[in-house]
């Protein structure tokens, strides 16, 4: 992709009674549909926070209107959600 997505965390991974800090789910406000969404499947997302930084690989989509699901190596802080993201690969 030759422009620089930037997205926003939008909430952990949940189930009924657990979440997880290490996938999240990820919203590109520049992606509307999955069709677009799909194309981003294996890139690579950064988490900037000063001197650290959470990478992580977008490994599937949530739902049909852009949404992605990203793993993340370790998880992130709950300061993460609302925060910006970027595509690195």
């Amino acid at each position: 992709m030759a422009e620089e997505l930037v997205g926003i965390v939008v909430s952990y991974v949940r189930g009924p009674r657990t979440q997880s800090p290490r996938e999240c789910l990820i919203h590109f406000p520049a992606i509307e549909s999955a069709g677009e969404a799909a194309q981003l499947i294996g890139s690579k997302v950064a988490w900037p926070a000063g001197e650290r930084k959470c990478l992580g690989k977008v490994v599937s989509l949530h739902g049909k209107r852009g949404l992605v699901r990203v793993r993340f190596r370790k998880g992130l802080p709950g300061d993460a959600l609302g925060s910006q993201v970027r595509i690195v690969g």
